[in-house]
């Protein structure tokens, strides 16, 4: 954010302000608790919201002590389940000679989240839209708790099932992809209890026999089965590339002409997706055509990532849509990491872990976190626009865009070629540091709302990153806020 021109800005689901004429204010609590359980964001102290939706300046009487209560309480639990921010989070600025305290809330790890106020995690844990900051439902307050546990949710173990309520026809399809991939692999000569086991889809249970899990029920059950374990279980796939009709074709779950389960309708969908992709005539070495490009492999991802990153506890279920734009993928439950480390990846962490190495096992997504940088490369390198992943709560869903226009010429890449000549080699650099530095050393004058579109990094995260960098001896203004410019100190030692 530049402070000198927040008069510029308005409150968005990222950016609040409150005058705090009075003090503290006790909805500061209710803003960091919706921002810790959404994507971050800043909150603003001396500053209003005018009629017109922009930001007005007012200052703080006494910036210093209201800092010192706000940190005093921040750090007790019986205001704050966990304080999220760290010490250079929250600073006193000055903009036309009034004080201002800026608060930079960064997005809660999954496993300290909800975060809640007041000690009441079911009246006190809050998100945040684009109306503000709301008091979140049980069913979100749950969905956290299950998204803090470290054990894959689909690893659970169904007792009243036996692997004989599964699909054979669907563990048979599954069977013969995985012998293409492991030509010999001993597990090929395995019976299906054993295989499933093998590969998650089954457990030994308490009774000492065989029993599948969440993943085997969801990949291989028949829909009415894995419906009475998931009731909101729905997979949705429709077609809708004009305005005559509401869709021109359509696959769902509840379809009694076949399984319904998770790795028919990949199957199903994938068959139907990939005749939106344009093939060019290119011939192999054997003079054969080539019926694949990579384009094929980033839509494989994007529906494998959807797939094994749905909470099937929540309702609305998986949506799949061929549009004119592009293949829109959305399924319940958030990204569980950030969006800007989903895009930079080594950061794997699918919701149905056991459900992603099934899928890993037929050469079907990535379980080292390099599946989205993979499938962005990939998509942009056929030609097609870069890739779009988003979030949206109240309810909680995550979306992948994959673009059908054709990208016109621009570098879409959400990485930025090395530019830092003459830097040390050595120095530990986390990703978003360089990439920020990569923008600045291409442009010193360069200003945040430049390398925000230059890097698809958020305000925050810039500004974050910037005043780290300042603070390690990386990176230093010459000359004033508006005129001034950034400069690299190349001898800085890692």
């Amino acid at each position: 954010m530049d402070l000198t021109k927040l008069e510029t800005y308005k409150e968005n689901n990222r950016l609040e302000a409150k005058a705090a004429q009075g003090g503290l204010p006790k909805s500061v609590w209710e803003t960091i608790s919706a921002f810790g359980n959404t994507e971050g964001g800043i909150i603003v102290l001396g500053a209003k919201e005018r009629k017109d939706g922009t930001l007005e300046v007012v200052g703080l009487g006494d910036a210093d002590k209201m800092l010192d209560d706000f940190w005093n309480a921040a750090h007790s639990t019986d205001k704050l389940s966990c304080c999220v921010m760290s010490g250079r989070d929250a600073n006193i600025e000055s903009v036309d000679g009034k004080e201002l305290i800026v608060i930079d809330v960064p997005r809660a790890d999954r496993h300290l989240r909800p975060i809640y106020v007041n000690g009441n995690p079911v009246t006190g844990t809050y998100r945040r839209d684009h109306k503000g900051d709301y008091r979140c439902a049980t069913n979100e307050i749950q969905a956290m708790y299950r998204d803090a546990s470290d054990e894959s949710v689909d690893t659970r173990i169904h007792e009243n099932l036996t692997v004989d309520d599964l699909s054979a026809e669907t563990i048979g399809s599954y069977r013969r992809s995985y012998e293409l991939h492991h030509n010999a692999h001993a597990w090929a000569d395995l019976p299906d209890d054993e295989f499933l086991c093998r590969i998650g889809a089954a457990r030994v249970g308490s009774d000492g026999k065989v029993h599948p899990t969440s993943a085997g029920l969801l990949m291989f059950g028949e829909e009415w089965r894995i419906m009475a374990e998931f009731p909101h279980y729905f997979l949705d796939y429709r077609q809708e590339l004009g305005t005559d009709e509401r869709w021109q074709g359509r696959i769902t779950s509840q379809d009694d002409s076949w399984s319904g389960n998770v790795f028919d309708f990949y199957r199903r969908v994938f068959n139907n997706m990939k005749q939106a992709i344009n093939v060019p005539f290119k011939l192999d070495e054997n003079s054969q055509r080539v019926d694949e490009t990579e384009a094929h492999d980033a839509l494989r991802e994007a529906i494998a990532n959807c797939l094994t990153n749905a909470d099937y506890n929540e309702r609305r279920g998986v949506v799949f849509l061929w549009k004119e734009d592009g293949l829109h993928f959305s399924n319940p439950g958030g990204f569980r990491v950030d969006l800007e480390d989903a895009y930079i990846g080594g950061n794997s962490d699918p919701r149905n872990e056991t459900m992603m190495k099934m899928f890993t096992l037929i050469n079907i997504g990535e379980r080292a976190g390099g599946g989205i940088p993979d499938m962005v490369k990939k998509w942009t390198a056929a030609g097609y626009g870069r890739p779009v992943l988003s979030e949206q709560v109240n309810p909680e869903r995550s979306s992948i865009i994959l673009p059908l226009e054709k990208e016109s010429g621009s570098n879409t890449s959400p990485f930025i070629p090395s530019r830092l000549e003459g830097i040390n080699e050595g120095m530990m650099l986390g990703d978003n540091e360089r990439v920020v530095l990569e923008a600045i050393a291409s442009d010193p004058s360069i200003t945040t709302s430049d390398i925000q579109a230059e890097t698809n990094l958020s305000e925050s995260t810039i500004y974050r990153t910037v005043r780290g960098l300042r603070e390690k001896g990386v990176l230093r203004r010459v000359g004033s806020k508006k005129s001034g410019k950034w400069e690299i100190t190349s001898k800085w030692e890692g």
